[in-house]
This record gives C-alpha cells, sequence and structure tokens, in this order.
C-alpha cells in the first residue's frame, strides 16, 4: 500500500511540476522564515535562564522622575541591609557596566571588560569555576578572577591561580577562573572586588545614586516587604533630614521640592533582558517588541504559505476526482483516502522543512549580521520546536484537503460532472480572501514603516553632526591624587591644543554627554517655588555648542569674554524652562545642587538620545562652573574640515596614540553616524518589513496564479462555448477576472483595522511620529489590486487564445 502511494504521489508530481514546486518553495519560505525567528527567540529567552536563582535574585532600581528610572543606589543603605533585612540572604554591590581596562602579565596585555564588585558577585552570577571557587575568587581587594578564554590567552598552558596581573596600577592575585555558563546579563571578561573603598567614601551620602545593587531574597513573596522597608530608610535618611537641615518642616520640603518622586523597584534577573524597566546591565536590555514584531510577522507567513498549500490542494484535487472515485468503487474506505493525502502532506511537507534549513543555513551569516549575534542551528529544544512546526504544518495544511477529497461522490464523479459541483469553491474563496488580507497588512504595513523611519531620519535634530568626530577618551588620573581636579583639565587643555594645530581641524570641544547614548548625570534644580526639576548636566567647553550648530533661541552662549561663565552662569533649553514657567529667565536665578547660577541663555531644543525619544530638561554651564563635570567626559569632539579628511584623522591617530593613549586602539566615529545607530533597530525594523512584505506578495501571488491557472482550466469549454457565439476577448477577460477583483477588495477591507491598530500601537514607541494619513491605504490597494490583474488576466489571456474546436469535441 505505502510503495502505492509512493507511485502515485511521484506520478502526480510528473504530471504538476511548475505547481508542486510553487508549493513546496512557498511552504518552505514561511517555514525558513518560523526558523528564524525561533532562533531569535531562543537566544533572547536564554540570558539568565541558565541561573539557579534567576527568582530569588533581584536588581534594586530607583524612579527619579515619572519618566526616569535608575538602575543606581546609594551607598549608605548597605550598612541597614546588613542588620535590618532578614529578608536578604546576601546582597551585593556592583558596577553594571564594564570598564574596558589592561591586565597584564609579565609581557602580555589584554584589553579586557571588567566589572567591580563585592565578594558576593558570585552568588548573584554563579558562574562555573574550574579553579578556585565562589567564596574566595574575590576574598578581599587583592584579588581578581578571570575567565577561562582570558587565562589561555594571557598564561596559556600555566595555572593561572595565584599568578600576579597588573591592572591600572595595582598588583592583583588570580584567586579563579571561571567560564560563564549560558546567556547572562553580565559577561565580564574578569571581576575585581575594588569597589569596598568607593563605597566607604560615599557612605554618609543618601543622594548620590552610583552603584549597581543586587539582593538575593530567601523567599521571592518577601519582595514588597523588602521594598517598604528600603523606601523608609531612603525617607528618613533623605527628606526627613534635608527638611530639618534646612530647618523647615517635612510637608514644607515636600511642596518647596513638588514632592517626592522616588519610587524603589526590585525587579528579578530573570526580567532582566527583555521585560526590565531600565538598561540596567552591561549586556544591555533585548528588544521585546521587535522580538514580537519577528515572530508574528513569521507566523503570519507561514499562515499564508499553508493557505497557498490547502488552496492549491483543493483545486488540484479536481483533477484526482475520477482516481478517488475509481478507488471508492473498488473498495477504499474513507479513512483509508484521508491517510494517502495526510502521506503526501507529510512527504511536501518533510521536502519543505529540509529545503527551509537549507534556505537558513545559507542566510544565516546575514541574519547574524543583520541582529548583531552569533545564532546557530542546533539544541534540543529548536529541534523539539522543529517536530512541532512539523507537526502543526501537516494536521492544519492535510487534514482539510484530504477530509475534502475523501467526501467526493463516487456516482458524480464518474459521471463526469463533478467540476461543476459547488463542494470546496467557499473554502477556496475564503483562503484567497484571507491571503488578499495578509498581502494588504504588509504592504500598507511597510509603506507606513518606511514613512516613520524616513521622518525620523530627516528630522531637523537641532544640532549638526557631520565631519564631527567623536573620539574616545579615557580618564587616566585616579580621583584619589593631590590636584586631581588641576591634572584633568590641564590634560585636556594639552589635548585640545595640540589637535588645534593639526593641518585640517577646524575646532576641538567636549561635553559631559554624547549624542546618542544615555550616559551622564542628572541633577535636580529648583527656581522659585517650581517643582524640583531633574535636568540633565550637559557641562560643556567654550565653542561646543558653535561647533554642533545648537542654536540660542534667547539670551547668548557661554563666553571666554565673560569671566562668570566659570562661575556661576549657566543655560536652559526650552524643555526646562517649560518646566520652570518662566516667561523671562535671562538673569534670573536657580538653586541647581545648592548652588546659584543665574541663566545666560535659552538652547533651542535637540535630540540628545535620539529621535525616538523625548527631549528632557538640559541645563548647559562651563566645566569650570562645576568642576568635577569634566571627568564625565568619555569623547573629544574634533570637526575637520572636508579636504584631505583622511589624512587628517591619520595625524589625529599619530598624535593621540604617542601622546594620549599609548595603550589602548584610536578610537573614534563621526557624531552623525554615531548617533544613527540610536535608532538602528527601527532601520532593521523597517528593512525587516519591506523584505519580508516582498516574500509575502511572492507566495500570495503563486496561490492566486496557481489558483487562477485551475479555475480558468475549469471553465475552458465555457470560454469555448461563448468564443464560439461571438464573445470579445476583452467581455472574458472581464467575466474570467471579475470574482478576484471581489476577493481582493474584499481582503482588503478585512485588513484595514488590525494594520492601522498595530501600526499606530508601533509609532506609540517614537515621541516624534507620522500620522496615519489615507495615502498608505491607497497605495496598498492600487498596488494589491494591480498584481492581482497582471497575474489574473495573464492567465485569462492565455485562456482566450486557445484552439476552440480541441474543448468543443473533448466528449
Amino acid at each position: 500500500m505505502l510503495r502505492n502511494w509512493i507511485n502515485i504521489f511521484l506520478y502526480h508530481i510528473k504530471n504538476n511540476k511548475l505547481f508542486t514546486a510553487l508549493n513546496v518553495l512557498g511552504l518552505s519560505i514561511g517555514i525558513a522564515g518560523l526558523i528564524f525567528a525561533i532562533l531569535y527567540w531562543n537566544d533572547e529567552h536564554s540570558y539568565n535562564d541558565w541561573n539557579p536563582n534567576k527568582e530569588r535574585v533581584f536588581q534594586v532600581i530607583n524612579r527619579v522622575s515619572a519618566t526616569d528610572y535608575w538602575a543606581s543606589n546609594v551607598a549608605p543603605l548597605e550598612a541597614h541591609l546588613k542588620t535590618d533585612f532578614n529578608e536578604i540572604e546576601s546582597y551585593c554591590y556592583m558596577d553594571n557596566w564594564y570598564y574596558e581596562e589592561i591586565v597584564q602579565y609579565k609581557n602580555k596585555k589584554e584589553i579586557l571588560k571588567i566589572t567591580d564588585a563585592q565578594r558576593n558577585f558570585f552568588e548573584m552570577f554563579p558562574f562555573d569555576f574550574i579553579h578556585g571557587n565562589a567564596k574566595t575568587a574575590l576574598k578581599d581587594n587583592t584579588s581578581i578572577a578571570i575567565s577561562k578564554a582570558v587565562a589561555e590567552r594571557l598564561f596559556g598552558t600555566e595555572n593561572p591561580m595565584g599568578k600576579i596581573v597588573t591592572y591600572s596600577g595595582k598588583k592583583l592575585v588570580v584567586r579563579g577562573v571561571y567560564v560563564v555558563p549560558g546567556k547572562s546579563s553580565m559577561q565580564p571578561n574578569a571581576v575585581t572586588n575594588l569597589i569596598d573603598n568607593r563605597l566607604l567614601a560615599e557612605k554618609e551620602n543618601w543622594g548620590n545614586f552610583s552603584f549597581g545593587l543586587m539582593l538575593k531574597l530567601k523567599n521571592p513573596g518577601d519582595k514588597e516587604k523588602v521594598i517598604a522597608k528600603i523606601q523608609k530608610l531612603m525617607f528618613e535618611n533623605r527628606i526627613v533630614k534635608w527638611a530639618k537641615s534646612e530647618g523647615i518642616t517635612i510637608e514644607e520640603w515636600l511642596k518647596k521640592n513638588g514632592g517626592d518622586d522616588l519610587k524603589v523597584i526590585l525587579e528579578p534577573i530573570k526580567d532582566a533582558r527583555l521585560h526590565s524597566i531600565t538598561d540596567g546591565y552591561a549586556e544591555g536590555k533585548g528588544n521585546y517588541q521587535f522580538l514580537l514584531i519577528m515572530v508574528g510577522l513569521s507566523v503570519l507567513i507561514l499562515i499564508l504559505s499553508i493557505v497557498n498549500y490547502i488552496n492549491l490542494a483543493t483545486a488540484n484535487a479536481i483533477k484526482r476526482a475520477k482516481e478517488v472515485g475509481v478507488r471508492k468503487i473498488i473498495g477504499a474506505s474513507k479513512s483509508n483516502i484521508i491517510k494517502q493525502f495526510i502521506f503526501e502532506t507529510i512527504l511536501i511537507t518533510t521536502f519543505s522543512i529540509l529545503l527551509a534549513l537549507v534556505i537558513v543555513e545559507l542566510s544565516l551569516p546575514y541574519y547574524n549580521e543583520f541582529l548583531g549575534k552569533k545564532l546557530v542551528i542546533f539544541g534540543s529544544q529548536f529541534y523539539l520546536q522543529l517536530v512541532l512546526i512539523f507537526i502543526i504544518t501537516i494536521v492544519v495544511a492535510g487534514i482539510f484537503p484530504a477530509v475534502y477529497v475523501s467526501n467526493f461522490e463516487t456516482l458524480k464523479v464518474l459521471k463526469g460532472n463533478f467540476g461543476r459541483s459547488k463542494s470546496g469553491v467557499w473554502l477556496r474563496n475564503g483562503m484567497l480572501i484571507l491571503q488578499f488580507a495578509i498581502a494588504t497588512f504588509f504592504i500598507i504595513g511597510s509603506y507606513i514603516v518606511y514613512e516613520q523611519i524616513k521622518y525620523i531620519s530627516t528630522k531637523d535634530l537641532g544640532f549638526k553632526g557631520d565631519q564631527v568626530l567623536s573620539i574616545s577618551y579615557r580618564n587616566k588620573y585616579n580621583w584619589k591624587e593631590d590636584n586631581y581636579k588641576k591634572k584633568v583639565y590641564n590634560r585636556y587643555n594639552m589635548i585640545k591644543t595640540e589637535i588645534s594645530k593639526i593641518n585640517g581641524v577646524e575646532q576641538v570641544a567636549t561635553g559631559a554627554f554624547s549624542f546618542g547614548s544615555s550616559n551622564g548625570s542628572t541633577t535636580g534644580f529648583t527656581y522659585k517655588n517650581s517643582h524640583n526639576i531633574q535636568g540633565r548636566n550637559m557641562a560643556v567647553d567654550f565653542g561646543m555648542l558653535e561647533m554642533m550648530q545648537i542654536q540660542i533661541k534667547e539670551g547668548r552662549s557661554l563666553s571666554e569674554k565673560f569671566a562668570s561663565d566659570t562661575i556661576n552662569s549657566m543655560l536652559v533649553n526650552e524643555t526646562a524652562l517649560k518646566e520652570m514657567g518662566e516667561k523671562n529667565p535671562i538673569g534670573k536665578e536657580v538653586n541647581w545642587n545648592e548652588n546659584k547660577l543665574k541663566i545666560i541663555g535659552v538652547v533651542k531644543d535637540f535630540n540628545l538620545f535620539g529621535p525616538q525619544d523625548k527631549v528632557p530638561p538640559m541645563v548647559f554651564f562651563h566645566f569650570k562652573t562645576v568642576d568635577w563635570m569634566l571627568q564625565n567626559a568619555s569623547k573629544i569632539h574634533v570637526k575637520v574640515k572636508g579636504e584631505n579628511m583622511e589624512q587628517t584623522i591619520a595625524d589625529i591617530e599619530k598624535f593621540w596614540v604617542k601622546n594620549v593613549d599609548t595603550d589602548y586602539p584610536f578610537q573614534y566615529d563621526f557624531v552623525d553616524k554615531e548617533y544613527a545607530r540610536t535608532y538602528e533597530t527601527y532601520v532593521k525594523q523597517k528593512n525587516l518589513f519591506s523584505l519580508l512584505n516582498v516574500i509575502v506578495i511572492l507566495i500570495a501571488l503563486f496561490g492566486l496564479f496557481s489558483l487562477a491557472s485551475f479555475s480558468i482550466q475549469r471553465r475552458m469549454k465555457e470560454i469555448a462555448i461563448r468564443k464560439t457565439l461571438g464573445a470579445e476577448t476583452n467581455v472574458l477577460l472581464k467575466e474570467l477576472s471579475k470574482q478576484y477583483i471581489v476577493f481582493c477588495v474584499i481582503g482588503f477591507l478585512i485588513a484595514l483595522f488590525p494594520v492601522y491598530y498595530l501600526l499606530n500601537l508601533w509609532l506609540e514607541n517614537f515621541a516624534f511620529r507620522i500620522d496615519i494619513s489615507i495615502i498608505p491605504f491607497i497605495i496598498g490597494f492600487v498596488v494589491l489590486l494591480i498584481l492581482t490583474l497582471v497575474v489574473v488576466l495573464s492567465r485569462a489571456y492565455q485562456a482566450t487564445q486557445v484552439e476552440v474546436l480541441k474543448y468543443l469535441k473533448y466528449e
């Protein structure tokens, strides 16, 4: 029996090569798209999944304003964590970012990603130790733990335990070598225990949020109790003490400062990658919405492919009607026929999955480049998911056609009038309408996405970053050194002076911020009786605003001509001014961090973080006004001339590696390109939508072409008769295509609400967005209609040109 089924299957493939190829190709593309999405899904959900404490380890996050969430904490809290929190098993202060610094062993140097943390770090992230153990790896401030890969690079075949390495001028002993067992929110090359002295220096400062903090709870259910205790401590040691120091009541202090926005949040590490409210770990935050979009669109395409398969299978069944009728006459049962057609679906699906895997394997390097990942087709979870796709495809794509075919009425089939039966027409037509609806969704959606990305790409950002280099800059001095601030300032001035002398350099300046980055600091300030305004600290050098062509809307910019501009002058942006509620700000004083600063100008709003983000309140002052701010400058900006730019950059690099950073590579980017990466994810979404749009249209056209061919083939005798009676070609074309135009319109109408609702939801990600107009819908309908008419009319025209006599004498 099985051999007979295979022979029948091969016979029909041989006689329907084109339609079988279209079927397999459409199904394999749909499955390949879903495999891509599954690989991405598995990778993102694997973060911290290996961690046995993922339900009990929490990161402490502070909401400091309605829109600002900090994954940083105050140092004095530690003293209370030791004594007042029975719910906590252990805690760990750490830097939840990486220092990229040199670690040296003898003559070998490696630039490593280093995390500074307390000794309990490996309780929060229990990596596997191949030398040493988690308890002793960071036992004191002379210890360093390194990854296995680093140990091999630095020590080769030597045993690294007990070896002394040099890091940031300190001698550290290797007391542990670890392997990260899976994707983790923290994956440092090395971990040090140098943070305790920094915590000690801040042990009385309840206003400086500078340290990451992890808590391991005995019972996750005690989370709310811990939150309540921390918030009580913060209130008592901040608001109560601050009010007392000012000689006013708590109510008066709260009224004066617009209340207290501080709210403590404990976020489990299992939510860190995809569901975090802030970017609180060095490995960054995943884009959950993009992940859902990828999976959702891939599922839609697979549905489209399966619908296409069912349509073709039911249409092709007409050709097999007599086969089924004869088999029933000679004793084949209904279940036997169903099994045969499901068997054929299994073979088609198997071929499609194999082809899909080939497509994925060949395309994976490009996909990894697109996502910035290193995905591989591997893993028991993936294989189980592949089996599930196989089963679902067979159940959905195989059962419908099989049941449909098995229900053929034997007598009608053998009489030869089955072709005029209405059976299965509604199913095929309904699925064709669904195909049109999905295609409409992609055509309109891709146009809206394209328009939004075009809008943010061409929007006036409020600054000009072309021909401005952003050079990575390191502060090489220790803050404990004598004259630390003076050394930092003198070094910057030396660099600025020397680079300015290089041929092709127009201007050099810097600021304690980076375009397109959220790194930096904020400080609350008040004006008269206004609430506390959390302003972005924009410490700058003279000429920085002018170099970036940032406009002054009112008043003036900072200038070397005025001595006060390095003492007590400041500027605010338009957003800050709105929050202040002052119409005439020039000359007015604000209370910034207990300093009285005078407003000399208003800066026109510009997009610092990215065109998708709101512009925050900003305050601008010179580095000398707040002398500790220069140490926050991580970039030096250099404007270069367009002529001989490559030579200018080469000369800057030559100076830099000789006089500024001899041990580190010279790293730079153009500000405009650096800034463009802030919305790179959305550009990828646009490219993804465009690519999938092409795939969807192709699959839909495959189905439409095949279905139209079968449908017209069934009506060939009718066409021949009508031509004999004198029907003109254009009349026949109209008659043959009108039903598809109706299906096209219905599918378009069905897609209208989903595409409007979902794309409007997507646009809510952007502070600056387009309004959805009627134009995308008109374009979508016109494109869909044109494609439909091209396919259907081409097949219909071929049908009208056939030899009439052939079909009239058939019987």
